[in-house]
């Protein structure tokens, strides 16, 4: 079989496999192909171009795949539905696996960089600081609903509410006193959990010449340089910074027509983990900005005068993201602004 493409809808158990040759007519059509199959199927094809859907397992398929020698892309799915020839109403493992086989052809196709086990291992980091203070922040709020069926309202600041619970804690009635105690050691294990990844997070930057790059740039700090490397890694997927700020969502929608150019809200596409920390780092900057006299502080306090404050945020996040890009495929190259 002259395979040249194949398009592979990834799952658990059972995948889909479509592969197409010179000709572009299908050479290769398997609508049940299981996980343990898999590989042994992929290996006995000739080197050729393998498109899948960025998910779960996407780049650790990728990684088995370029051992064997083939050329692996990863698409994200909105990318590849409207090369779905069935349309919404068909959709199927084999039709999926039809349409990313189609779209991997693109030239003007948009892929998802490849990560490599240590970028992964990196970013398991992360993720699991996310779920942390998520499950703190909802068990300080249950804590505080409870309370408040008593008639106990504490602030909304941590270090308050802390204060204000340990008042409260002994001369809570009945069973409340046990509950809330109970709650309160599970916050404090969260914490821990907290603090020990953001120490790791800070050993990692330490460690990585391109973290520390970034970590030169204002509104930059460990966390947001550590996920960006272990994210992109050198960047070179992006042919410019622009293309790599818009992969973050950090750009306009458009809605022009007829020669005239609407711009609306940004886009939020792309990885919203990396914009969030570059807007906090972008609200931090401009927070400090009107303290400083230098003229990236200038531009920022001009900036929010002219636009406001929430358009100058999303410039200044938008701005420190073309500037990471620049930073990693420079180097030691790279010149901080001052």
């Amino acid at each position: 079989m002259a395979i040249v493409t194949v398009g592979i809808d990834l799952a658990k158990s059972v995948f889909a496999v479509h592969g197409v040759g010179v000709s572009g007519k299908p050479e290769l059509v398997r609508p049940e192909v299981r996980r343990a199959k898999l590989l042994e199927l992929i290996a006995s094809l000739p080197p050729c171009l393998i498109g899948m859907e960025a998910c779960s397992g996407a780049h650790h398929w990728a990684r088995e795949f370029q051992k064997l020698g083939h050329t692996v892309r990863i698409m994200a799915p909105k990318f590849v539905s409207p090369y779905r020839m069935s349309g919404k109403h068909g959709k199927n493992d084999a039709a999926d696996a039809a349409a990313i086989c189609e779209a991997v052809t693109r030239p003007n196709m948009r892929f998802v960089p490849i990560k490599t086990i240590e970028q992964q291992s990196q970013l398991f980091i992360h993720r699991a600081q996310q779920g942390y203070l998520a499950e703190r922040t909802a068990l300080i709020n249950r804590i505080r609903g409870l309370l408040s069926e008593l008639g106990i309202v504490l602030p909304q600041s941590q270090k308050a509410f802390k204060q204000g619970v340990h008042q409260v804690l002994e001369d809570l009635p009945g069973h409340c006193n046990m509950v809330i105690g109970d709650m309160l050691s599970e916050l404090g294990r969260l914490e821990e959990r907290i603090a020990q990844n953001e120490k790791t997070i800070v050993q990692l930057a330490r460690n990585d010449e391109q973290a520390k790059c970034l970590m030169q740039l204002r509104g930059v700090g460990p966390t947001t340089a550590t996920a960006i490397v272990a994210s992109i890694g050198s960047g070179h997927d992006f042919e410019s910074g622009r293309q790599f700020s818009a992969w973050l969502g950090l750009v306009p929608r458009q809605n022009s027509s007829g020669g005239k150019a609407k711009l609306g809200r940004i886009t939020k596409a792309g990885d919203s983990y990396l914009r969030t920390l570059l807007v906090l780092g972008a609200r931090s900057m401009l927070m400090t900005a009107q303290n400083k006299g230098d003229a990236v502080s200038r531009w920022a306090m001009q900036l929010k005068e002219r636009r406001g404050y929430w358009k100058a945020i999303i410039a200044i996040a938008a701005k420190n993201a073309r500037m990471c890009w620049a930073a990693l495929q420079l180097g030691e190259g790279f010149k901080v602004p001052t």
